[in-house]
C-alpha cells in the first residue's frame, strides 16, 4: 500500500503544470497533512534527529535535538552543527569533508560529553541520507542521551569490582582471625608466667616486648573486624529519624577527644530538619567515620564545621574541616578499599560511608583543596519524598 501511495503521488507531482486550481489545492492540503504527521512522529521520539549537509549545516532538527543541544524553536536550522557543539569538531568535520569523494559512505558513531545546558553523555550515530533529489550529499544524525545508562554501568562495574575484591579478601581475613586469636592467648599466658618470675632487667624488657606484640595483634584484629563489617553489610532498619539527633549523640561521645586535640566543633542548622527514613546505628557510623577522618586531618587549633539544610526532596549535612586537604590524584580513589592517605589507616572508612549512603538511597560527595580543607556532603532523601518514589 505504501508503495502505491508514493507512486501515485509521484505521478501527480509530475503533472503539476496540468493540474487545475481545485486539484492543486487538494494536493497542497494532502502534502501539509503528511508533513504534519511526520513532524508529530519525529517530535515524539526521545532521540534527537538531525539532517545536515556535507558542510555540517543543520537542515532539520526535531524537538529532542533542540533540547539536547540547548537551542529552542528553529534556532538550530541553518547553523553549522560542530560550531554549536565544539566537542564534535574533531570527528564530525573530518567525516563530512571526506563525503565529497566519489563512493565515500562515511558512517560514524561515537560518545561525547555535552556541557550545555547541563553536563550529559550523548551517543551520536551518523549515516548518509539518501532521500531528496539533486547531487548534494546530506547526512542523518541521531543523538541519544546515555547519561543514566553510563552512570548505571559505571556503578555496576564498580560494585562488581569491589565485590570480587572483597569476596577474596574476606576469605583471607577470616583465615587470619584464627592464628591471631591463638597468638593473643599465648601472649597472655607468657605475660602471666613472666609475672611469676623475679623482676630483672631482662624480664622488664621481655614484658615490654610482649605488650608491643599484644598491641599489634589487637590492631590487626581491629582491621579484620572493620573489614568484615564492611563486606557483610546488613539491610538498614529504616525508621523515621531527625538526623540532628544521632549527630548530637556522636558529637557528645567525641567531645573529649576533640577537646584534647584542641579542635573546635561548630554545628549549624537552617531550621528544623525534615524527617528521613534511616537506620539510626548505621547513620551514626557514617557520622563517626566522617568526624574521625576530620579529626585526624587537622592539627591543634583546627575547626570542624557542620551545616545542615534541606530542599523539597533531600536533607543535606555538610562536614567541613580545616585540615590539610586531599591531593587531586587521591580524590578519585577515596572510596576504593584499602586506599588511605593516613598513617595506620585501613582505607575502609569512606567505603563503609558510601555503602551505607547507597543503602539509604542517598549520596556522598567530597570536595577538597590541599592546604585549605575538605567538605563532605551527605544527601538523604526526605521521608515524604522517599514514600512518593516507592509508591510510584
Amino acid at each position: 500500500m505504501a508503495g502505491k501511495k508514493i507512486s501515485s503521488l509521484d505521478r501527480v507531482l509530475g503533472r503539476l503544470d496540468t493540474l487545475d486550481s481545485v486539484n492543486m489545492a487538494n494536493l497542497v492540503q494532502r502534502l501539509a497533512r503528511e508533513r504534519a504527521l511526520f513532524e508529530e512522529i519525529f517530535n515524539t521520539l526521545q532521540e534527537g534527529v538531525l539532517l545536515i549537509s556535507s558542510e555540517g549545516v543543520v537542515e532539520y532538527a526535531n524537538e529532542a535535538a533542540h533540547q539536547l543541544i540547548g537551542l529552542p524553536g528553529d534556532e538550530l536550522t541553518g547553523r553549522v552543527l560542530w560550531r554549536l557543539v565544539p566537542e564534535l569538531r574533531s570527528s564530525l568535520e573530518g567525516s563530512l569533508e571526506g563525503a565529497g569523494n566519489k563512493g565515500a559512505q562515511p558512517v560514524l558513531t561515537r560518545d561525547f560529553e555535552l556541557a550545555y545546558p547541563e553536563r550529559r553523555t550523548v551517543r551520536l550515530y551518523m549515516v548518509p541520507f539518501q532521500g531528496g533529489s539533486g547531487s548534494a550529499r546530506r547526512f542523518a544524525v541521531i543523538l541519544t542521551d546515555i547519561t543514566r545508562d553510563k552512570e548505571a554501568a559505571g556503578r555496576q562495574i564498580e560494585d562488581e569490582r569491589i565485590s570480587s575484591i572483597l569476596l577474596l579478601a574476606g576469605g583471607v581475613a577470616h583465615e587470619l582471625g584464627n592464628p591471631l586469636n591463638s597468638l593473643t592467648i599465648h601472649l597472655q599466658l607468657a605475660a602471666r608466667k613472666l609475672k611469676k618470675l623475679k623482676a630483672s632487667p631482662d624480664s622488664e624488657a621481655l614484658s615490654e616486648s610482649i605488650r608491643v606484640c599484644r598491641d599489634e595483634v589487637t590492631r590487626l584484629d581491629g582491621i579484620i573486624r572493620n573489614f568484615l563489617e564492611a563486606i557483610r553489610p546488613r539491610p538498614p532498619n529504616l525508621v523515621e529519624l531527625n538526623l540532628a539527633d544521632p549527630l548530637a549523640e556522636v558529637l557528645k561521645v567525641q567531645r573529649h577527644e576533640f577537646a584534647d586535640r584542641g579542635i573546635a566543633v561548630e554545628a549549624e542548622s537552617s531550621g528544623v530538619l525534615p524527617p528521613v527514613l534511616a537506620d539510626r546505628d548505621q547513620v551514626k557510623q557514617v557520622f563517626f567515620n566522617l568526624t574521625k577522618n576530620a579529626l585526624e586531618a587537622m592539627q591543634p587549633g583546627g575547626r570542624l564545621k557542620i551545616k545542615s539544610r534541606s530542599d523539597d526532596s533531600s536533607v543535606f549535612l555538610l562536614f567541613g574541616d580545616s585540615g590539610s586537604g586531599i591531593r587531586q590524584e587521591d580524590l578519585v580513589r577515596l572510596f576504593h578499599p584499602y586506599h588511605t592517605t593516613k598513617p595506620g589507616g585501613h582505607g575502609l572508612g569512606l567505603m563503609i560511608v558510601q555503602r551505607i549512603m547507597r543503602a539509604h538511597g542517598g549520596q556522598v560527595a567530597i570536595e577538597s583543596k590541599e592546604g585549605v580543607g575538605t567538605i563532605v556532603t551527605l544527601q538523604f532523601p526526605r521521608k515524604d519524598r522517599r514514600v512518593k518514589m516507592l509508591q510510584s
